[in-house]
């Protein structure tokens, strides 16, 4: 058992750079971990042990695996805390006896004895009905571990114009590539170039697991050659395991009532799914395994069909071409349907859709036409609720300026004029900066 040390030592700072130093080779997590927490300490973790240098750190670090883990396990635990709902009494009663209940959760790691926790359910209604599974405070920390330990890897592996949940990327950057795929194809709009819009039907909930497992297992068995696989190595393996097959519709906690779920489809709820399929949609894991999931896809549209302007943000992708090359992708979105059932998915056709460039693509909210972007229809009703809000005082002046900063990226000048001409309130439009 570490012992408490009474004085902190040193500086924040100090401690920050004494824990990367420490951490830096020994951890394919330690450096992103520490990227994400750059502006916070580790005097908590440092300050309950009797360490005081960097040689104290590597030794103590190296003398025992379960140290280790302990030490990822902390960092996984903080971005957990940054990333997650810090008022729930599950998060406040874990961190109550924060270093205890991380080494029960390392031991039970360490004895491949840990198995997830029982969540809660509920439904949500915007923008859309949808299932929310939420894990438990414990498992959302080894949720942290498990990505923080294979993302690096498996993200340098993944294409480029993959979009979801990666390290400077998301939806803004998925709108700005596909505007640079339109200027491309079109050669800055002198010629004619279409968006072939596709989505998968029930994405998450269609998932095969065992196919899953069998996907991210072979990534894990690259990043860990034989001579490398350690304890470490078959934690991983195990908690990886867990959490994949793990059946989180066995003792659910209910939110809400029966009659929230009224009118979702059976294709939207994992509580309809058959033993081995679907995937909980709130888990932080569940992002990460969906990119692997769907990265064979990316490289068959990508490398087998040839088509290089596509991108594809979770179940939503696009391919965009020219007019000439039109009849060609319509023929391969049948080959596209034919790849997606080998890994029990398949298209909606409702959502299939060809659209001319110039008319303006609607994509992850945002509307693309040519040079410009648009917020989309429902953000910019927001928008407009938001601010009279804001003006009769029902809301905090920080919504606005919340999404003055979001619409920073885009040319909504107009819209913000408007908006702000409702209440009395007088815009400048700035050309350079857009707003």
């Amino acid at each position: 058992m570490p012992v408490k040390n009474e004085t902190p030592v040193k500086t924040k700072k100090d401690i920050r750079k004494m824990m990367e130093r420490a951490l830096k080779t020994m951890s394919e997590m330690g450096k992103p971990a520490f990227e994400a927490l750059k502006n916070d300490g580790y005097q908590d973790f440092f300050g309950y042990l009797r360490i005081n240098s960097d040689e104290e750190a590597s030794e103590w670090l190296r003398k025992d695996g379960r140290n280790l883990l302990l030490a990822e396990l902390y960092i996984a635990e903080r971005l957990a805390r940054k990333g997650g709902k810090r008022k729930t009494m599950d998060t406040h009663g874990f961190e109550m006896n924060l270093f205890e209940n991380l080494m029960r959760l390392r031991d039970a790691l360490w004895d491949a004895e840990y198995y997830p926790s029982r969540g809660t359910v509920h439904v949500i209604f915007d923008p859309v009905q949808r299932e929310i599974f939420a894990a438990p405070y414990v498992d959302r920390i080894l949720h942290h571990w498990v990505v923080g330990t294979i993302m690096k890897w498996q993200d340098s592996r993944l294409i480029f114009d993959s979009y979801s949940c990666r390290k400077n990327k998301g939806t803004l950057f998925g709108i700005k590539r596909l505007r640079h795929h339109i200027l491309s194809v079109s050669d800055n709009m002198r010629k004619r170039a279409y968006v072939v819009q596709l989505d998968i039907s029930g994405y998450f909930m269609h998932i095969q697991r065992d196919v899953l497992y069998r996907r991210v297992l072979e990534g894990i068995n690259k990043q860990f050659p034989p001579k490398k696989r350690d304890k470490r190595y078959f934690i991983l393996r195990w908690a990886v395991r867990r959490v994949v097959f793990d059946d989180p519709t066995e003792g659910v906690r209910l939110q809400g009532t029966y009659a929230d779920w009224r009118g979702l489809p059976d294709d939207k709820s994992l509580m309809m799914q058959p033993p081995g399929q679907g995937m909980v949609i709130g888990n932080y894991t569940s992002q990460t395994f969906s990119n692997i999931y769907l990265d064979p896809l990316d490289r068959f549209i990508t490398m087998t069909l040839g088509w290089k302007h596509y991108g594809r943000y979770v179940d939503d992708f696009f391919i965009v071409v020219t007019e000439e090359e039109l009849p060609s992708v319509r023929r391969d979105i049948q080959a596209i349907q034919d790849f997606l059932a080998g890994y029990g998915l398949s298209l909606n056709k409702k959502k299939t859709k060809v659209t001319e460039a110039h008319k303006g693509v609607k994509f992850l909210g945002a509307v693309v036409r040519g040079f410009y972007i648009y917020p989309g229809k429902r953000i910019v009703q927001n928008f407009h609720e938001a601010v009279y809000k804001v003006a009769v005082g029902e809301e905090d002046p920080d919504v606005i300026v919340s999404y003055l900063g979001m619409f920073s990226h885009y040319d909504a000048g107009k819209i913000i004029r408007r908006a702000f001409a409702k209440v009395g309130w007088d815009y400048v439009y700035d050309k350079k900066h857009k707003i």
